[in-house]
């Protein structure tokens, strides 16, 4: 894997292409980043599997949260057990919560938003 790459975590993902974790896994996989996501169903999104179960994928470097903070809750425990460097709240996914949690197990609370990252070369 590129050192430019990171794999990142989809949290909320969805096929509906007017939703934002759609756009977010087609920047994603468009900047060749390695994308696994979890969302309500079994689908897929572009060459991405969407998951519903809580899949302890090795290597990931970013969590990316399309969820409302009450829907965040079930998620806490299994964000933090993939020790991933940075999650990034994106707008309305705000977190005060798990940002502190994260911050206290070392890991980069963000309130970014995925698709602006990736167009600004910031990701």
């Amino acid at each position: 894997m590129d050192s430019n790459q990171k794999k990142t975590l989809v949290l909320g993902a969805s096929d509906n292409p007017a939703r934002y974790s759609y756009l977010a896994i087609n920047r994603l996989r468009a900047a060749k980043h390695p994308v696994v996501a979890i969302g309500k169903k079994n689908t897929k999104v572009f060459d991405v599997d969407v998951d519903t179960e809580k899949k302890q994928y090795p290597n990931v470097d970013t969590v990316t949260v399309y969820l409302n903070p009450e829907n965040q809750k079930g998620y806490y425990d299994y964000i933090l057990s993939l020790h991933p460097k940075r999650i990034i709240f994106n707008p309305g996914a705000e977190n005060e919560e798990l940002a502190g949690l994260a911050k206290s197990n070392g890991i980069q609370p963000m309130e970014a938003c995925t698709l602006v990252l990736l167009s600004t070369g910031q990701f």
